[in-house]
Protein backbone atom coordinates (compact mmCIF):
# COMPACT_ATOMS: atom_id res chain seq x y z
CA UNK A 1 0.00 0.00 0.00
CA UNK A 2 1.42 3.54 -0.63
CA UNK A 3 2.05 6.27 1.83
CA UNK A 4 0.35 8.62 -0.03
CA UNK A 5 -3.01 9.26 0.81
CA UNK A 6 -5.42 11.54 -0.91
CA UNK A 7 -6.56 9.05 -4.27
CA UNK A 8 -9.91 10.17 -5.45
CA UNK A 9 -11.63 8.02 -7.92
CA UNK A 10 -14.31 10.38 -9.93
CA UNK A 11 -16.75 8.52 -11.26
CA UNK A 12 -18.79 11.01 -13.30
CA UNK A 13 -19.35 13.14 -16.71
CA UNK A 14 -17.14 15.37 -18.75
CA UNK A 15 -18.25 18.93 -18.82
CA UNK A 16 -16.51 20.54 -22.38
CA UNK A 17 -16.82 23.68 -20.79
CA UNK A 18 -14.04 23.15 -17.65
CA UNK A 19 -16.80 24.10 -15.21
CA UNK A 20 -18.19 21.35 -14.10
CA UNK A 21 -18.17 17.90 -13.97
CA UNK A 22 -14.73 15.65 -14.67
CA UNK A 23 -12.72 18.58 -15.22
CA UNK A 24 -13.87 20.44 -12.27
CA UNK A 25 -13.33 17.62 -9.94
CA UNK A 26 -9.66 16.94 -11.21
CA UNK A 27 -9.17 20.85 -10.59
CA UNK A 28 -10.85 20.92 -6.90
CA UNK A 29 -8.98 17.14 -5.97
CA UNK A 30 -5.88 18.45 -7.32
CA UNK A 31 -5.45 22.35 -6.16
CA UNK A 32 -6.07 20.10 -2.13
CA UNK A 33 -3.56 18.24 -2.42
CA UNK A 34 -5.08 14.82 -3.47
CA UNK A 35 -4.78 12.28 -6.23
CA UNK A 36 -7.47 12.72 -8.73
CA UNK A 37 -8.38 9.59 -11.25
CA UNK A 38 -11.47 9.05 -13.24
CA UNK A 39 -14.24 6.92 -14.77
CA UNK A 40 -16.35 8.80 -17.12
CA UNK A 41 -19.80 8.00 -17.77
CA UNK A 42 -21.33 10.19 -20.05
CA UNK A 43 -19.61 12.96 -22.74
CA UNK A 44 -21.48 16.28 -22.74
CA UNK A 45 -21.66 19.28 -25.41
CA UNK A 46 -21.42 21.95 -22.81
CA UNK A 47 -20.44 25.40 -22.43
CA UNK A 48 -21.61 28.12 -19.81
CA UNK A 49 -24.83 28.77 -22.03
CA UNK A 50 -26.07 25.39 -21.34
CA UNK A 51 -25.49 21.63 -22.10
CA UNK A 52 -26.20 20.49 -25.82
CA UNK A 53 -25.88 16.79 -26.19
CA UNK A 54 -25.34 14.25 -24.12
CA UNK A 55 -23.58 10.85 -24.96
CA UNK A 56 -23.62 7.92 -22.37
CA UNK A 57 -20.99 5.61 -22.18
CA UNK A 58 -21.70 2.07 -22.38
CA UNK A 59 -21.96 0.50 -18.84
CA UNK A 60 -18.85 -1.75 -19.24
CA UNK A 61 -16.36 0.73 -20.46
CA UNK A 62 -17.50 3.07 -17.09
CA UNK A 63 -16.89 -0.18 -14.70
CA UNK A 64 -13.34 -0.77 -16.84
CA UNK A 65 -12.19 2.59 -16.16
CA UNK A 66 -12.80 2.29 -12.58
CA UNK A 67 -11.54 -1.35 -12.27
CA UNK A 68 -8.50 0.28 -14.27
CA UNK A 69 -7.97 2.56 -11.60
CA UNK A 70 -9.06 0.38 -8.29
CA UNK A 71 -7.09 -2.43 -9.24
CA UNK A 72 -3.96 -0.83 -9.72
CA UNK A 73 -3.62 3.44 -8.10
CA UNK A 74 -6.58 2.43 -5.57
CA UNK A 75 -8.78 5.18 -4.43
CA UNK A 76 -8.65 6.34 -0.45
CA UNK A 77 -12.37 8.04 -1.48
CA UNK A 78 -14.81 7.73 -4.36
CA UNK A 79 -16.60 10.54 -5.62
CA UNK A 80 -19.86 10.15 -7.81
CA UNK A 81 -21.54 12.54 -10.22
CA UNK A 82 -23.28 12.42 -12.89
CA UNK A 83 -24.62 9.23 -13.78
CA UNK A 84 -27.70 9.44 -16.29
CA UNK A 85 -29.84 6.78 -15.68
CA UNK A 86 -30.65 3.91 -13.78
CA UNK A 87 -28.80 1.20 -15.14
CA UNK A 88 -25.49 3.39 -14.66
CA UNK A 89 -26.95 3.72 -11.10
CA UNK A 90 -26.80 0.14 -10.76
CA UNK A 91 -23.66 -0.55 -12.42
CA UNK A 92 -21.95 2.15 -10.06
CA UNK A 93 -23.75 0.65 -7.05
CA UNK A 94 -22.16 -2.85 -7.60
CA UNK A 95 -18.55 -0.73 -7.94
CA UNK A 96 -18.62 0.77 -5.12
CA UNK A 97 -19.15 -2.47 -3.24
CA UNK A 98 -15.97 -3.74 -4.27
CA UNK A 99 -13.92 -1.10 -2.37
CA UNK A 100 -13.61 -0.19 1.16
CA UNK A 101 -12.95 3.58 -0.15
CA UNK A 102 -15.77 5.90 1.84
CA UNK A 103 -18.04 6.77 -1.27
CA UNK A 104 -19.13 10.77 -1.77
CA UNK A 105 -22.17 10.77 -3.40
CA UNK A 106 -23.23 14.29 -5.47
CA UNK A 107 -26.85 13.29 -6.41
CA UNK A 108 -26.30 15.01 -9.61
CA UNK A 109 -29.58 15.84 -11.18
CA UNK A 110 -30.05 19.21 -12.90
CA UNK A 111 -27.55 21.52 -15.12
CA UNK A 112 -26.94 25.31 -13.70
CA UNK A 113 -28.33 25.92 -17.30
CA UNK A 114 -31.58 23.54 -16.11
CA UNK A 115 -30.75 20.38 -18.60
CA UNK A 116 -31.88 17.07 -16.78
CA UNK A 117 -28.83 15.19 -16.28
CA UNK A 118 -30.63 12.13 -14.68
CA UNK A 119 -33.61 10.07 -16.13
CA UNK A 120 -36.74 10.52 -14.17
CA UNK A 121 -36.86 6.58 -13.38
CA UNK A 122 -33.35 7.30 -12.26
CA UNK A 123 -34.21 8.70 -8.78
CA UNK A 124 -35.77 5.84 -7.50
CA UNK A 125 -32.74 3.89 -7.58
CA UNK A 126 -30.19 7.22 -6.49
CA UNK A 127 -32.61 6.45 -3.58
CA UNK A 128 -32.08 2.88 -3.07
CA UNK A 129 -28.88 2.58 -4.34
CA UNK A 130 -26.55 5.04 -3.40
CA UNK A 131 -27.91 6.71 -0.41
CA UNK A 132 -27.25 4.20 1.36
CA UNK A 133 -23.82 3.48 0.49
CA UNK A 134 -23.17 7.42 1.06
CA UNK A 135 -20.46 8.31 3.85
CA UNK A 136 -21.35 11.65 2.57
CA UNK A 137 -24.08 12.87 0.78
CA UNK A 138 -24.40 16.03 -1.22
CA UNK A 139 -27.62 17.20 -2.16
CA UNK A 140 -29.05 20.43 -3.52
CA UNK A 141 -32.09 22.10 -2.49
CA UNK A 142 -33.89 20.76 -5.16
CA UNK A 143 -32.75 17.52 -5.01
CA UNK A 144 -33.11 16.95 -1.70
CA UNK A 145 -36.95 17.38 -2.52
CA UNK A 146 -36.56 15.38 -5.36
CA UNK A 147 -35.29 12.37 -3.06
CA UNK A 148 -37.28 13.00 -0.21
CA UNK A 149 -40.40 14.60 -1.08
CA UNK A 150 -39.86 17.69 1.57
CA UNK A 151 -40.45 21.20 0.60
CA UNK A 152 -36.74 22.77 1.28
CA UNK A 153 -37.36 26.28 1.42
CA UNK A 154 -35.89 27.38 4.42
CA UNK A 155 -33.15 25.76 7.36
CA UNK A 156 -35.75 23.94 8.99
CA UNK A 157 -36.64 22.22 5.23
CA UNK A 158 -32.81 21.37 5.10
CA UNK A 159 -33.00 19.87 8.44
CA UNK A 160 -35.83 17.82 7.94
CA UNK A 161 -34.52 16.96 4.69
CA UNK A 162 -31.19 15.96 5.54
CA UNK A 163 -32.18 13.80 8.42
CA UNK A 164 -34.90 11.85 6.30
CA UNK A 165 -31.57 11.06 4.24
CA UNK A 166 -29.86 9.75 6.88
CA UNK A 167 -32.95 7.64 8.17
CA UNK A 168 -32.50 6.56 4.49
CA UNK A 169 -28.64 4.96 5.04
CA UNK A 170 -26.63 7.65 4.25
CA UNK A 171 -23.72 8.06 7.26
CA UNK A 172 -23.82 12.16 6.30
CA UNK A 173 -25.47 14.62 4.79
CA UNK A 174 -24.28 18.20 3.46
CA UNK A 175 -27.23 20.19 2.83
CA UNK A 176 -26.33 22.49 0.28
CA UNK A 177 -28.12 26.00 0.51
CA UNK A 178 -27.21 28.15 -2.45
CA UNK A 179 -31.09 27.38 -3.47
CA UNK A 180 -32.51 28.27 -0.40
CA UNK A 181 -33.85 32.05 -0.83
CA UNK A 182 -31.94 34.07 2.39
CA UNK A 183 -28.94 37.31 2.07
CA UNK A 184 -26.47 34.76 3.00
CA UNK A 185 -25.81 31.09 1.87
CA UNK A 186 -26.25 28.33 4.78
CA UNK A 187 -24.90 24.80 4.47
CA UNK A 188 -26.10 22.35 7.15
CA UNK A 189 -24.15 19.39 7.89
CA UNK A 190 -26.04 16.68 9.59
CA UNK A 191 -24.35 13.32 11.36
CA UNK A 192 -26.19 11.04 13.49
CA UNK A 193 -24.22 12.93 16.04
CA UNK A 194 -25.17 16.07 15.57
CA UNK A 195 -24.96 19.18 12.87
CA UNK A 196 -22.71 21.62 11.64
CA UNK A 197 -23.76 24.89 10.11
CA UNK A 198 -21.45 26.81 7.43
CA UNK A 199 -22.57 30.25 6.46
CA UNK A 200 -21.10 32.82 4.70
CA UNK A 201 -21.38 35.50 2.11
CA UNK A 202 -24.07 35.22 -1.26
CA UNK A 203 -22.58 36.48 -4.21
CA UNK A 204 -24.14 38.48 -6.91
CA UNK A 205 -23.01 36.55 -9.55
CA UNK A 206 -23.32 34.53 -12.63
CA UNK A 207 -20.54 32.73 -12.17
CA UNK A 208 -21.18 29.98 -10.03
CA UNK A 209 -21.30 26.64 -12.79
CA UNK A 210 -20.03 23.84 -11.37
CA UNK A 211 -20.24 24.93 -8.01
CA UNK A 212 -21.82 21.28 -6.69
CA UNK A 213 -19.58 18.93 -8.39
CA UNK A 214 -16.47 21.33 -7.01
CA UNK A 215 -17.53 20.89 -3.27
CA UNK A 216 -18.02 17.37 -3.58
CA UNK A 217 -15.21 16.43 -4.94
CA UNK A 218 -12.86 18.91 -2.39
CA UNK A 219 -14.69 17.43 0.53
CA UNK A 220 -13.62 14.16 -1.50
CA UNK A 221 -9.90 15.42 -1.42
CA UNK A 222 -9.99 15.96 2.24
CA UNK A 223 -11.85 12.52 3.58
CA UNK A 224 -9.25 10.91 1.58
CA UNK A 225 -5.88 12.66 3.12
CA UNK A 226 -7.77 10.99 6.67
CA UNK A 227 -9.41 14.71 7.44
CA UNK A 228 -12.08 14.55 9.98
CA UNK A 229 -15.65 14.67 8.24
CA UNK A 230 -16.25 18.07 9.93
CA UNK A 231 -12.48 19.55 8.89
CA UNK A 232 -12.83 18.29 5.83
CA UNK A 233 -16.08 19.56 4.76
CA UNK A 234 -15.32 23.01 6.35
CA UNK A 235 -11.79 23.17 3.58
CA UNK A 236 -13.95 22.21 0.56
CA UNK A 237 -16.43 25.05 1.45
CA UNK A 238 -13.85 27.67 2.23
CA UNK A 239 -12.19 26.87 -1.00
CA UNK A 240 -15.33 26.40 -3.19
CA UNK A 241 -16.34 29.64 -1.45
CA UNK A 242 -12.75 31.84 -2.67
CA UNK A 243 -13.52 30.18 -6.01
CA UNK A 244 -16.31 31.72 -6.55
CA UNK A 245 -15.43 34.92 -5.32
CA UNK A 246 -12.97 35.07 -7.25
CA UNK A 247 -14.28 33.22 -10.67
CA UNK A 248 -13.13 34.94 -13.89
CA UNK A 249 -16.90 35.86 -15.83
CA UNK A 250 -15.97 33.62 -18.72
CA UNK A 251 -18.53 33.23 -21.64
CA UNK A 252 -21.94 34.39 -21.92
CA UNK A 253 -23.59 32.52 -19.64
CA UNK A 254 -23.14 30.63 -16.29
CA UNK A 255 -19.30 30.88 -15.96
CA UNK A 256 -16.62 28.40 -13.95
CA UNK A 257 -14.92 29.39 -11.06
CA UNK A 258 -11.76 30.14 -10.55
CA UNK A 259 -10.28 26.67 -9.30
CA UNK A 260 -6.81 27.49 -9.48
CA UNK A 261 -6.87 30.79 -6.71
CA UNK A 262 -4.68 29.00 -4.63
CA UNK A 263 -1.53 28.52 -7.28
CA UNK A 264 -1.47 32.33 -7.74
CA UNK A 265 -2.01 32.79 -3.68
CA UNK A 266 1.21 30.50 -3.16
CA UNK A 267 3.59 32.89 -5.90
Amino acid sequence: MPSFRGRVLIIAGSDSGGGAGIQADIKAVTMLGGHAATAITALTVQNTLGVHRVHPLPLDLIEAQARAVLDDIGADAIKTGMLGSAAVVERVAAILDTSSAPALIDPVMIAKGGAPLLADDAVAAVRSLMIPRAALLTPNAPEAEALTGIAVADLDGQRRAGDALLAMGARAVLMKGGHVPGEMVVDLLLTPTGETLLEGERFDTRNTHGTGCTLASACAAGIAQGLPLETAVAQAWAYVAEAIRRAPGLGGGHGPLDHGWPIRDRK
